[in-house]
């Protein structure tokens, strides 16, 4: 059960970028980035949410199942906010570079003005 859980809270994220509010592009990030990083895709959701009373921009909830757990993409237009979540387990090999290397590379396609990112040591 050993892991590592990593999260980001992105504020200030440019709201007109695609992948904020384009489930296909936001996909095709999260793919790439993923095999570039060194996981393996098994599975994947990318859900456009309606957009609320008064709001013209909808967020996105995109989760992709990796051999070696998950990748989950909250996108919230209307704030300019993303949250990121990346957990590996370490089990046969230790996947922690290729998770640091994923959130890295979703951190800088989201460019925000401010990051708060977490680290827990799982299991």
């Amino acid at each position: 059960m050993q892991g590592l859980h990593l999260t980001a809270d992105l504020r200030g994220c440019a709201t007109e970028q695609a992948l904020m509010v384009d489930p296909a592009a936001l996909r095709a990030l999260c793919l790439a980035a993923v095999a570039k990083a060194g996981l393996t895709a098994v599975g994947e959701l990318f859900h456009r949410f309606a957009p609320a009373a008064g709001e013209t921009q909808t967020g996105i909830t995109g989760v992709l199942l990796l051999a070696e757990s998950h990748l989950a993409v909250h996108t919230w237009p209307e704030l300019g906010g993303v949250t990121l979540d990346v957990y590996v387990c370490n089990f046969g090999q230790d996947n922690s570079a290729c998770a640091e290397a994923l959130m890295q590379q979703l951190i800088s396609a989201f460019a925000p003005e401010q990051l708060s990112r977490q680290a827990l040591q799982r299991g």
